[in-house]
């Protein structure tokens, strides 16, 4: 059964003891010995087909090509085999924490994985790449892999159901540093006192200020997290060698909670497997059928339902309204008050965090897709860019409580649309969740995630790799030490050649 952690700031003269921390009772989540469900191996293995299928997708993108360049210009370090990087030959590797951040990058150019959206919100698989490295690294085999994955997702989930970072603007990898580093500890198997030091240094370093995806982003919108994946394995490698932490890191008196989150008074109840207890919570997490922020999700498969009943010409359109979660509405709507959002010059990563640009060109073209939608010329065509102005956000209560419900049938990411014609009509209609949603109209399930990788994966992996590639992931738990190696993609010939590579410092 599920168990609450009660959290609060704790002055240094009350001395709170290790075993009452969080980040101790985390560790031991990491350490318990519980197998991992089969249903959870089972999306365990859609995930990891996943983030291959966006990697695959990113690999020429530059900011990608510039992370696997800094990766690839340091060595194996001397403590194992080294990590593959994503689109590079199997025995071309690197040190673990520079595999974790070159794959990182590539796994969230395109903001097109698995999401987990509660008091905060995340893209738990992020937790992959830093965990497959050190295995890779280590020698580890497929069943400890799952294990570290599993454990992973867990500490993820549990940390955002409960914590806000947002609302502080500090970027939520602050979840994912602790949440990875307790993955690594499961998967190497390390006592609680070391998970629990690792921990701490993880989380006191990956805490930032959420700028980054503010106003016009800018490519570390992707560097984020793979620099926290970064940071858990050399907090790891650190607390192996003996080393400590800060400590408490979220309760001290000049902590986390009290000087970055809620204050020296705030109180939060967080919900942690207990003892024994099966790590599930991958379950409650969905993954992506469009590349684009999740909150968009919806909106763009309800925007391709109304493209696709045509009643209207989009020319006839004189205002749309999005009547949203609080969430949508200041974060990816106008209520950021962000004039980015509607600029048909803006970067990528801007495009994909304005929901008044993407509903625009999901009702134009009837869908989405990873690589046109987001053109300059997408973007500035004239009727586009006409519409676009037209759509503006609102915040509805009803939908804010249902985006933060905890009842997961209730719980929506959607909205209302009221599209409101020229000549008077008025055209509602509304989505609660997005179709690919274990809930929505058409539920991910493991064909799914195979397509999504096929179609990603076939303009820049030979068809030999793509069966390669695919055959050992469906296997991960009885892969062998020499076969997790393996579990990388490689790109075709010239594919990675034709693609930038700059010049730095290393």
């Amino acid at each position: 059964m599920t168990v609450t952690h009660h959290l609060r700031v704790h002055r240094s003269d009350e001395n709170l003891a290790r075993e009452g921390q969080l980040a101790w009772h985390l560790a031991e989540i990491a350490a318990d010995p519980v197998e991992v469900d089969a249903d959870v191996v089972d999306m365990i293995i859609n995930r990891v087909i996943d983030n291959a299928a966006v990697a695959a997708a990113s690999l020429t993108r530059a900011p990608v090509s510039a992370a696997r360049q800094q990766a690839l210009d340091h060595a194996v370090s001397v403590g194992g085999s080294g990590a593959t990087v994503f689109g590079c030959a199997l025995d071309r590797k690197t040190s673990p924490e520079w595999a974790a951040w070159a794959n990182g990058v590539a796994v969230r150019e395109l903001d097109y994985h698995d999401t987990f959206l509660a008091a905060e919100y995340s893209h738990p698989g992020d937790n992959i790449p830093p965990i497959l490295a050190v295995a890779q690294h280590v020698g580890a085999d497929g069943h400890a892999l799952v294990r570290g994955l599993a454990t992973g997702y867990e500490i993820q989930i549990d940390l955002v159901r409960a914590i806000s970072l947002h609302k502080h603007k500090i970027d939520h990898v602050a979840h994912l540093g602790p949440s990875a580093a307790a993955g690594i500890g499961t998967l190497l198997g390390l006592p609680v006192e070391t998970i629990y030091q690792a921990i701490g240094q993880a989380l006191h370093t990956t805490t930032a200020t959420r700028q980054s995806r503010k106003g016009e982003i800018s490519t570390w919108k992707a560097h984020a997290p793979a620099f926290a994946g970064k940071m858990a394995i050399e907090a790891v490698d650190r607390a192996m060698r003996g080393e400590t932490s800060p400590s408490p890191i979220y309760e001290g008196e000049d902590g986390v909670i009290a000087w970055l989150l809620d204050g020296p008074e705030a109180t939060y109840e967080v919900p942690l497997p207990a003892a024994g207890e099966s790590k599930r919570g991958i379950l409650d997490s969905y993954t992506k059928e469009h590349s684009a922020e999740y909150q968009a999700q919806a909106w763009i498969d309800l925007a391709r339902k109304l493209h696709n009943e045509a009643s209207f010409d989009t020319a006839d359109v004189e205002s749309i309204v999005l009547h949203t979660s609080h969430h949508t509405h200041y974060v990816i709507g106008s209520g950021a008050n962000d004039p980015q959002k509607y600029d048909p010059t803006a970067s990528r990563e801007t495009l994909d965090h304005s929901i008044p640009y993407i509903f625009a060109v999901a009702l134009q073209d009837g869908g989405w897709h990873h690589v046109d939608s987001y053109t300059p010329e997408r973007a500035g065509r004239e009727d586009t860019v006409a519409l676009w102005h037209k759509i503006t956000t609102a915040e509805d209560a009803e939908w804010t409580r249902r985006y933060h419900s905890e009842d997961p049938n209730e719980k929506a990411f959607g909205g209302r649309v009221e599209i409101r014609l020229t000549d008077g009509t008025v055209i509602e209609d509304e989505i609660a969740v997005a179709d690919a949603h274990p809930l929505g109209a058409r539920p991910f399930a493991r064909e799914d995630y195979v397509r999504k990788f096929r179609l990603l994966a076939e303009p820049v992996l030979e068809e030999a790799e793509i069966e390669r590639f695919l055959d050992l992931a469906q296997r991960l738990p009885e892969l062998t030490p020499e076969e997790v190696q393996q579990l990388t993609i490689v790109a075709k010939l010239g594919v990675l050649a034709g693609a930038p590579a700059p010049k730095g410092l290393f």
